[in-house]
């Protein structure tokens, strides 16, 4: 599908821009790099209870604040007759007209909710993300959004952050892949509403790398660990057309992030030559006080300003003190209208001064038509993950055993939205229950939820166990709810939360098959439930049709295809743990499997090192089998493209989809590599017993990486490659690279 593309320079909106610039007053320039929210958030009550929620109000200046021209963006709205009012009051209201942008947090759907987008990842299929993406720009752009804060491409390889949940997971090659493809999702050409979206991704730069998993915490890393892992998905987005981008809340190596020279004016703007806009997070710009990097505001303003960022989300620190700043000498003029040309840019670019109101009438014929819904339910098959499947207990026959369907997230509905589903509504959701009764009908068991969510209310063992014993199989839903992963929900303990543990000992004591649906907005640590589980369906937050999703794997109308994007640890204590790790001088041999047993090595002695399921995991309802892996070519130069070819045979029962992941480990560099980098992959769907020889290729130019020099370049030498089902598997061979 064509996309739009703001990544280079127009002439013809450069004039327009220029000449609508010199009639701007400072006061007016100013008001353009000010975004606000039209509700004013008041947080939740602590004495209210977990269960507390946030209020909003109206904001009351709005209107006299855009006839003033001191806002150039709103955002987080849902109604198209208020955004036509707003950019009423903009258009016709304000001196000059400039129209507002309006920005959205549509992380993972509009009103039609799809699954987050760690799940999204885990389909290892960027068509399919790519129109999850368009969706929600066809639903939020009839509302009047026309800039989007996604996608978030943030690295994370800890799964304690909560915001793990909104990226592609931990690898550098996959997250730039996914990157690219919402990018072009959500700036579609030819959307129902006629308008045009800008993609903002986030958050710039290096979020997910944040101490201890702690949400906003320090990051304190190399420039070559920046440049390697934490940029390149952002390079990704860039390259396919983002208008702009976001910077983040944490600082890098004691310079915040919304201040920061080197990642936003350095790489950014003369490294990248990149033109688009760059927003503030949530009052970073203000935060820079508390950080200890600014005196007051309007020194942050100073510092936020010179170093790049354009817009202030929130922070007042702009509108407060700019001018003040100009007429004293600490800030030049042209930083700001540098500024305001990047603003008015996006706003010419996106048909703004055209077309800035919106066709009311659109947006019911475009949000959760049976096409959206549909498209949910699509992607909510494909993120499904199965971890398990002891004597193939999976797929069920309906009708043909007794079930007990066990636990706090059966009946659920609210919990499958998961995090930042802002404009999606509990009614729209189907609960694995909806799935269920949709095979079963009226022999659908009542569903027993055992315990409470989290924490230790009433604990129904008894009925639980009951039904169990009652039963030939037991379903057992269980997981996080909503509010668990997402911006600041950060966890210390990543197993069952609440007393969901205990319930599955006593259900698991019955000695029933246990078919375990795992609902999680990040990787859990669940040795123990692994181990009672005889077959374990991982199916994240999903969507609103979640619950369909789950009834048609289990009772096998599809196979579960997706596979991990990031490593599930065995314990707490291996976190960080990620498969593209480095070798030590003392590396570990094997899986490290006892006490002593790696003595003077890099192992734990309580544990193994590796995680309890791998990256790239996951398994189906059938098997493969590699066999006559092949290189083209053993010896390459640096313009060449490797070409890896090897045969894939489906030799179980059921057709299904194989992910082929190609890993390289470049063996001698000038400094360290990781032990394996993915490289490529490709989907491959095969009916059974048939084979097929798959192609991966990889220009050798992608092998570079950054020296000590910090420059990126093809180092010659010795490398070992992979072909396999995931980060720990498959069959070898080795290649070398010239000069």
């Amino acid at each position: 599908m064509a996309s739009y593309s703001f990544n280079t320079l127009d002439p013809a909106t450069e004039a327009r821009v220029a000449e609508l610039l010199g009639q701007m007053t400072l006061t007016e320039k100013i008001g353009q790099l000010n975004q606000i929210s039209p509700l004013v958030f008041t947080p939740p009550d602590p004495s209210q209870g977990v269960d507390a929620r946030p209020t909003f109000s109206m904001r009351q200046d709005l209107d006299d604040e855009i006839r003033a021209g001191r806002i150039g963006s709103i955002f987080n709205t849902r109604e198209a007759s208020f955004v036509n009012r707003c950019q009423r009051l903009a258009v016709e209201g304000s001196r000059l007209g400039i129209p507002l942008l309006v920005g959205g947090d549509v992380i993972h759907g509009f009103r039609t909710i799809f699954p987050i987008p760690l799940a999204l990842a885990a389909t290892w299929d960027p068509d399919l993300v790519e129109r999850t993406a368009r969706a929600a720009a066809e639903e939020a752009s009839a509302t009047g959004v026309d800039w989007i804060f996604a996608p978030m491409v943030d690295i994370a390889r800890d799964p304690r952050w909560g915001r793990i949940a909104e990226g592609a997971g931990e690898d550098v090659y996959l997250g730039c892949v996914m990157a690219a493809a919402q990018v072009r999702g959500f700036q579609s050409q030819g959307l129902a509403s006629g308008r045009a979206v800008a993609a903002c991704p986030k958050h710039f730069v290096a979020y997910g790398a944040a101490e201890a998993g702690r949400d906003y915490n320090t990051v304190d890393i190399s420039e070559r660990a920046l440049r390697e892992i934490y940029l390149p998905p952002f390079k990704a987005a860039f390259d396919a057309g983002a208008g702009s981008t976001m910077s983040a809340f944490n600082e890098i190596a004691g310079v915040p992030a919304s201040a920061n020279p080197l990642t936003l004016t350095t790489i950014l703007r003369e490294e990248w030559a990149w033109p688009g806009l760059v927003v503030s997070d949530y009052e970073s710009v203000r935060e820079l006080i508390p950080h200890g990097f600014a005196a007051d505001l309007k020194d942050a303003g100073r510092l936020a300003l010179s170093a790049g960022v354009d817009m202030d989300m929130m922070g007042m620190a702009y509108l407060n003190h700019l001018a003040d700043l100009v007429a004293e000498g600490a800030l030049p003029l042209a930083a700001i209208d540098e500024a305001v040309r990047r603003v008015l840019r996006l706003k010419f670019r996106l048909g703004l001064f055209e077309q800035p109101y919106v066709d009311e009438s659109v947006a019911a014929q475009v949000t959760l038509t049976e096409g959206q819904r549909a498209l949910a339910l699509e992607a909510a098959q494909a993120s499904l993950v199965l971890l398990k499947n002891q004597g193939s207990l999976l797929p069920l026959k309906p009708g043909a055993q007794r079930l007990a369907v066990i636990g706090p997230l059966a009946e659920s509905r609210h919990d499958l939205l998961g995090c930042w589903s802002l404009f999606g509504e509990e009614g729209d959701v189907e609960s694995v229950m909806d799935g269920l009764r949709a095979y079963l009908g009226d022999t659908a068991p009542a569903p027993i939820a055992g315990c409470p969510l989290r924490g230790d209310g009433d604990f129904e063992a008894e009925a639980a166990v009951a039904a169990a014993e009652a039963a030939d199989i037991v379903v057992l839903v269980v997981g996080e709810g909503q509010d668990l992963s997402g911006e600041a929900h950060c966890r210390t303990q990543l197993g069952l939360p609440g007393r969901q543990q205990a319930l599955v000992d006593a259900v698991a004591a019955t000695g029933k098959p246990l078919v375990v649906v795992l609902l999680t907005g990040r990787p859990l640590v669940i040795p123990e439930l692994a181990e009672q589980a005889t077959a374990l369906l991982l199916a994240w937050h999903g969507g609103i049709r979640t619950g369909r999703a789950i009834a048609d794997a289990l009772f096998g109308a599809i196979a579960p295809a997706g596979r991990l994007t990031a490593s599930w640890p065995r314990h707490q204590g291996q976190i960080p743990l990620y498969y593209a790790h480095k070798n030590t001088g003392r590396p570990a041999r094997g899986a490290g499997t006892g006490q002593f047993v790696e003595f003077f090595r890099s192992a734990y002695l309580d544990a193994p090192n590796t995680p309890l399921f791998p990256f790239g995991y996951g398994l189906t309802y059938t098997q493969f089998a590699y066999r006559d892996l092949a290189l083209d070519a053993t010896t390459l130069g640096p313009a060449d493209t490797l070409t890896a070819r090897v045969t894939i045979s489906n030799i179980g029962e059921r057709a299904g989809v194989e992910i082929v992941q190609l890993y390289v480990r470049d063996l001698v560099g000038s400094v360290t590599r990781p032990v394996r980098e993915l490289k490529g992959f490709a989907r491959v769907a095969l009916e059974p017993g048939e084979s097929r020889r798959v192609t991966l290729t990889v220009p050798v130019a992608d092998l570079a990486y950054v020296g000590a020099d910090l420059q990126r370049r093809v180092e010659p030498g010795g490398f070992e490659l992979w072909l396999g089902p995931d980060a720990l598997s498959g069959l070898e061979t080795d290649f070398n690279v010239m000069a």
